[in-house]
Parts: structure tokens; C-alpha cells; sequence
């Protein structure tokens, strides 16, 4: 059975910072594009940034420099770091293979910016 399970969010001040992880079991991390998205309330869901299967890896213009996504093969878990917060960084967070449809995706993480 393929699951994600998403945690690491919180409440953080602006100019703060956060560790997601992404804990994935039926599929191998290093086999897929490995993507994290958000979704804020009212917004449609975005892709954030993601990594290839041979460690090619992209973000949006909005957290380029600040966010970075990386993964752990014998843990089967992605991650991802986030700096330099801003309030237009709140929303909900998962992790979901580029181009997958084989299963439901997780509960997310929620990730709230405020001061």
C-alpha cells in the first residue's frame, strides 16, 4: 500500500524556519520525481519544488533561495527545508510523486507564518 505521511509543520514567526519530512512506503523515493506542494486556503494547490530521480531538482520562483528539498534513500523520506518564512508561505503542505495517480494523497502538514 503506497502512503505518504507528512509532518514537521507548525506556527513560526516571519523569518523563521521549519524541516518537513515526507515518510513514503509502498514506492521507493529514488525510483520517482518526488514533489512538494501547498495549498492555501482559498488557493488552488502548487508545486513548490521537486526531485528527480537522479537528484535533478526545481522550485518555484516564490521560494528559490530559500526552500530546499532533498531526500534520504535508506529512509525512504523526502524533506524539506524551509528559511526565511514569510505569511504568504502558510498553507498546507504534501508530498506527492510527479505524475503518480496510484493512490490517495496524504493529510498534509500545516505550516502557519505569523507574528
Amino acid at each position: 500500500q503506497v502512503q505518504f505521511v507528512e509532518s514537521g509543520g507548525g506556527l513560526v514567526q516571519p523569518g523563521g524556519s521549519l524541516r518537513l519530512s515526507c515518510e513514503v512506503s509502498g514506492i521507493r523515493v529514488n525510483l520517482w520525481t518526488m514533489a512538494w506542494y501547498r495549498q492555501a486556503p482559498g488557493k488552488q494547490r502548487e508545486l513548490v519544488a521537486d526531485i528527480s530521480a537522479l537528484g535533478i531538482i526545481n522550485y518555484a520562483d516564490s521560494v528559490k533561495g530559500r526552500f530546499t528539498i532533498s531526500r534520504n534513500n535508506a529512509k525512504n523520506t523526502v524533506y524539506l527545508q524551509m528559511n526565511s518564512l514569510k505569511a504568504e508561505d502558510t498553507a498546507i503542505y504534501y508530498c506527492y510523486p510527479l505524475g503518480y495517480s496510484g493512490t490517495d494523497w496524504g493529510q498534509g502538514t500545516q505550516v502557519t507564518v505569523s507574528s
